[in-house]
């Protein structure tokens, strides 16, 4: 007979006791979610969802709030004391850690996602958090960096969508026009994490990384140059001094950018549904007029990798090794299908959905998630604000979304390197004319060669 792992073998016990609890007549069994979803409006809806579950299946859920900056810590006592939830919503930094230190139970996951179907999931979500047997944890939403440009401005010039760094090279050619018109509003601003993102994303556009199979390894010179080039052709198409994202939103709502880098949670507002940052292209706070003008990009390629790349960041449904195994996988499906119009309807404009639909109706929760209300102030779905093609669009980046050291096991180091700002700081050295492409990226990897 062959020998079963610990978590296997928790798990067989754990479904006998459970077959012994029904049998003696106990008809409901607990589990407990922990979330990072804390905000009382987002709170309120997953315990509505936990309510709708328990009314569905006798499985009582107590959903319980985690703050993103304690979420790892708590596991981490949570599983000294062999006392985790059942349940883990979390970030795709941990998914993978957690495995290998024994947190979450992988071969659990593996099982609802192959229930529910490998193929009705984007790519990339799972690529993420791919083991060698099946995945860490169930993707569940995500998002994606856009590139936001002003599709009239380009229509009527003629110009390519900014798919590549040279038709967002082109575009600036043609539509650069300071101060009425700047063709980019690029990231300059060193401790800024916002510059990390942005960064990162051209980094990836054109398959340079610091990171490989065995750790750090060192940009390339000839992909890390290219990307050097073409950020200082966006800096150069900037107005000057320390810019992140409220100066690119801000210019762009003015109308006076032609292109800038940035998450979904513009969508809302470039409709004027948010009177914290109305767009003042005109003199109505409230229009969805540049929302009309407005296309995005999610997958974006350099000349050294023509089949690009989307920074994406995916959040995950993780099984804890100490789970009710079969309660927790029968809340995950019903969050994942039945209830999953629920689960994305949280944030819509931050939650787009990682899996599409079911093998009958592949588009069924695509569609759904298109005509949730999005906004603050004014809702409306994003379907009523934006073409079809730019909801393909967004959610299409999700199946080519990466993350420097996923595919290699190394994100834990990749995301040091990020959080140095080393690399912020020797762009911006390069961007200001103080040093060369190659000495650049020599000096990036010296600095970063000591992080581990």
């Amino acid at each position: 007979m062959p020998i079963k792992s610990p978590n296997t073998l928790s798990r067989l016990l754990t479904t006998a006791a459970l077959g012994l609890a029904l049998g003696a007549g106990s008809a409901e069994a607990d589990i407990r979610f922990w979330t990072t979803e804390e905000q009382p409006e987002r709170l309120a809806k997953q315990k509505e969802m936990a309510e709708a579950f328990e009314a569905e299946t006798g499985i009582g859920v107590e959903v319980i709030p985690v703050s993103e900056s304690d979420l790892g810590t708590r596991a981490t006592a949570a599983f000294a004391a062999g006392d985790l939830p059942d349940v883990i919503y979390h970030t795709l930094q941990y998914a993978l850690p957690w495995v290998e230190a024994g947190i979450l139970d992988a071969e659990a996951a593996t099982e609802v996602i192959d229930e529910l179907g490998t193929g009705t999931f984007a790519p990339g979500a799972l690529d993420m958090a791919k083991t060698d047997d099946g995945w860490a944890s169930v993707p569940v939403d995500g998002w994606t960096q856009m590139i936001v440009y002003r599709k009239d401005l380009f229509d009527e010039a003629g110009l390519e969508p900014p798919t590549t760094f040279a038709a967002v090279t082109a575009a600036i050619e043609a539509l650069h026009n300071p101060p009425e018109m700047f063709g980019f509003v690029a990231a300059t601003k060193v401790d800024e994490n916002f510059m990390s993102q942005v960064l990162e994303h051209v980094f990836l556009a054109n398959g340079a990384t610091p990171v490989g199979p065995d750790g750090f390894m060192g940009f390339d010179e000839k992909k890390t140059v290219e990307v050097l080039e073409f950020y200082k052709v966006l800096a150069d198409a900037s107005p000057e001094g320390e810019l992140y994202w409220d100066q690119s939103r801000s210019l762009y709502f003015a109308g006076d950018a032609a292109m800038i880098i940035w998450s979904p949670f513009i969508l809302d507002e470039l409709a004027g549904l948010r009177d914290s940052a109305p767009p003042t292209i005109n003199e109505d706070p409230t229009s969805a007029a540049l929302a009309s003008m407005t296309g995005i990009v999610t997958n974006f390629a350099g000349p050294s990798n023509p089949d690009g790349a989307a920074w994406g960041d995916i959040r995950y449904f993780g099984i804890t090794a100490d789970a009710d195994f079969d309660e927790a996988q029968e809340f995950i499906k019903y969050s994942m299908d039945t209830g999953y119009t629920q689960t994305l309807s949280i944030a819509p404009e931050g939650k787009f959905p990682v899996r599409r639909g079911t093998q009958d109706d592949p588009t069924a929760f695509v569609d759904a998630w298109s005509k949730l209300d999005v906004g603050v102030d004014r809702k409306a779905p994003l379907s009523e604000l934006y073409a079809a093609s730019m909801i393909d669009e967004i959610v299409g980046g999700l199946d080519v979304a990466q993350r420097w050291g996923v595919k290699d096991g190394q994100l834990a180091l990749a995301s040091k390197i990020i959080n140095s700002q080393a690399i912020n700081r020797v762009v911006r050295e390069y961007i200001d004319g103080n040093i060369s492409g190659p000495d650049a990226v020599k000096k990036m990897n010296e600095e970063l060669a000591g992080i581990e």
